[in-house]
């Protein structure tokens, strides 16, 4: 299940999503320019160590020769990925949710939102093995901060997905976001129980504390006037099958055209 877009138009522009996207961007393109051995130094320098981290409680060294202080690591980690597909899949679900959650909370409020979750995303990895020195890189984190936000926001809107019932055969269904999201969550926190969080991979913890993070903090970071739970738009997907009449008329994504403020 791949979510496309979602059926949610909010008058605005998401600025705040647009530049993380961008600086997530500019910094994987700055990782392709190095070598494989600067490229590996670079995530041990400004990846996210919990060893590192939580130092002295472990006997491990702070920061390596020309780092910065493991603090601020948690934060520079949010930005450097691991391969095309990591930041790929970041952006994709940065931009399908992302811009309702911003403009639901206000832009400086949405970065500070997006940072905390992030940070408290790195925290639930590192706790789970704190001597690890495995570094943690990515947005996911405070990503799933964000759909946490949506959770709590819209549980209702439709989410356009890509299903693979059978081998070669693709369908594009709409879902409510409480089912997609709620999945992805369950699934997220039963890998990260059968995962050894001291080995290399999918950060799942990371991604279950982004998630409860962000339902957490939503009601305290919304505008004055913002509901929870809202309803469901009155005009949705077709939950059987996209027609060519709809089909790019009320879906926001990157293969669909815009309504309103963000296109004709």
């Amino acid at each position: 299940m791949f979510p496309i877009s979602d059926d949610r138009t909010i008058p605005g522009v998401p600025y705040v999503t647009w530049a993380l996207a961008g600086a997530c961007a500019a910094v994987f393109l700055w990782q392709l320019g190095l070598t494989e051995k600067e490229a590996e130094r670079a995530i041990q320098l400004y990846g996210m160590v919990p060893a590192r981290l939580f130092g002295e409680a472990h006997g491990v060294a702070g920061a390596p020769a020309g780092g910065l202080p493991p603090w601020a690591t948690v934060l520079t980690s949010m930005f450097m990925h691991g391969s095309l597909a990591h930041i790929g899949g970041n952006m994709l679900y940065l931009w399908i949710f992302g811009d309702n959650v911003e403009l639901a909370m206000g832009r400086l409020k949405f970065l500070a939102f997006y940072l905390i979750c992030g940070v408290a995303a790195a925290l639930m990895q590192g706790l789970q093995s704190p001597g690890s020195t495995v570094p943690l890189i990515g947005a996911s984190g405070a990503i799933s901060g964000v759909l946490g936000a949506y959770l709590v926001l819209t549980p209702f809107a439709r989410v356009r997905v890509a299903i693979m019932p059978l081998p070669f055969v693709v369908r594009i269904v709409s879902i409510p976001a409480l089912l997609v999201l709620g999945l992805w969550f369950v699934m997220q926190f039963l890998s990260g129980l059968m995962s050894n969080p001291e080995e290399g991979g999918v950060a799942f913890w990371a991604h279950v504390g982004g998630f409860v993070a962000g339902m957490a903090l939503t009601p305290l970071f919304r505008m004055r006037g913002v509901r929870l739970f809202q309803p469901a738009s009155p005009r949705v997907f077709d939950a059987r099958r996209e027609t060519r009449e709809s089909r790019g008329r009320d879906d926001r994504g990157p293969w669909g055209r815009r309504r309103g403020p963000w296109g004709d």
